[in-house]
């Protein structure tokens, strides 16, 4: 089993719009696609995970979101980058507390870590759970991931408790340096 890095997707990946429904305003993090390319071309397999209430909310149906996603993919690949996998869960929160679970699949549960080393055959001890929020935080940790914050999107005024990361990073360039940096040899 390998080692992979999983991604939040607004405010870590792509720039943070609260409810995004419009591809057109799909917009990559400046640095995000090469850290994207060096994790990858280091052997990490790098997975976005991300709580999409918006199809709960019936804001966006699943080809719209499908859309944006394309849009996300089309802009990595322009600057010759790729995401292995991508995972989302549709379920809208029934209280405003970022720490509770309330269902496995959604933020801050482990759910679609767990999801994604079944099926990709990950070490989730030796991955990491880069985001800016503390559910992205405490799915990580909830997974057994290690855990970095960037001070991206929501990052940037995160109030909540150091115990609940590992690492901060001013955005994903400097958490893949992180990474990289400390990390141990991968194979494919």
């Amino acid at each position: 089993m390998r080692p992979a890095v999983f991604l939040d997707r607004d405010g870590t990946l792509i720039e943070l719009v609260h409810h995004l429904t419009d591809p057109a305003d799909v917009a990559l993090i400046p640095g995000a696609a090469g850290a994207v390319r060096r994790l990858r071309a280091a052997g990490f397999p790098v997975a976005v995970v991300t709580n999409q209430s918006v199809i709960g909310r019936g804001r966006l149906d699943a080809a719209g979101l499908a859309r944006v996603h394309d849009e996300m993919n089309r802009q990595l690949a322009a600057e010759g980058a790729a995401i292995d996998a991508l995972y989302f869960c549709p379920r809208v929160p029934t209280q405003k507390d970022p720490t509770v679970i309330e269902d496995p699949m959604r933020k801050p549960g482990p759910g679609m870590l767990l999801q994604a080393a079944r099926e990709l055959g990950l070490d989730l001890a030796r991955s990491f759970m880069v985001g800016d929020t503390v559910s992205d935080m405490l799915a990580g940790r909830n997974a057994g991931t290690r855990t970095i914050l960037v001070r991206t999107g929501y990052g940037a005024g995160f109030g909540h408790d150091r115990d609940c990361f590992d690492h901060d990073a001013a955005d994903l360039a400097e958490a893949a340096r992180t990474i990289l940096n400390g990390r141990e040899p991968c194979a494919s």
